[in-house]
């Protein structure tokens, strides 16, 4: 072990208050939940390794990467002058929807396979559709389109189970948390949307 049991505790539970933070300025479409999310992940790339959750370690490392990157279109959108903290949001197509849940599900299987085959990981199905699906969520979420928060409301709810399951209670505890935010989220974005057609 990298950590011992009581410094890795302490470190999952800074990383579950500095996601809380994200979720609630993400919520609310403020360009600053990324500095919070980069500084969360960072964190739980050392405690998804250490129980034994590879695919949620390696994710957190594209969650780096990705929440750099959004936070990048995230200025641009900002800088089109519709509101300085805040971006707008829109709906995929039908045909887009059907290829991005075609694409994630295959990867998702692809990837427990090659968990179940080659490692010693704990649960590696659940673990990489976890994974995959949360990889598509925050790609659509770069993208500002509002069906990310559908599948991060399905991914809260699978990582709350699989992370009881492992023991790691306070991060159950952010995922049920931002299971609520998310349902929050969803509704927020969906207004938002609605408010963007109204001709000014």
């Amino acid at each position: 072990m990298m950590f011992d049991a009581a410094m890795l505790k302490n470190l999952e539970w800074a990383a579950m208050f500095l996601g809380l933070a994200n979720i609630a300025l993400l919520i609310f479409r403020s360009q600053w939940n990324f500095a919070f999310a980069i500084l969360s992940v960072s964190l739980y790339v050392f405690i998804f390794f250490e129980s034994r959750l590879y695919a949620e370690s390696g994710l957190q490392v594209f969650f780096i990467v990705a929440n750099i990157w959004g936070w990048t279109l995230w200025r641009k959108a900002a800088s089109t002058g519709i509101d300085d903290a805040r971006v707008p949001v829109r709906w995929l197509d039908w045909t887009s929807r059907v290829v991005w849940l075609l694409v994630t599900a295959a990867i998702s299987l692809n990837l427990g396979w090659l968990m179940h085959r080659y490692t010693n990981a704990a649960m590696p199905f659940a673990d990489s559709a976890i994974a995959g699906a949360s990889v598509a969520a925050q790609i659509l979420l770069g993208y500002r389109r509002i069906e990310n928060w559908v599948i991060w409301i399905a991914v809260d709810i699978a990582a709350v189970l699989l992370y009881i399951d492992r023991g790691l209670y306070p991060t159950a505890g952010l995922y049920g948390g931002m299971l609520v935010m998310s349902l929050f989220g969803l509704k927020e974005w969906i207004e938002a949307e609605k408010r963007q057609r109204i001709p000014a």
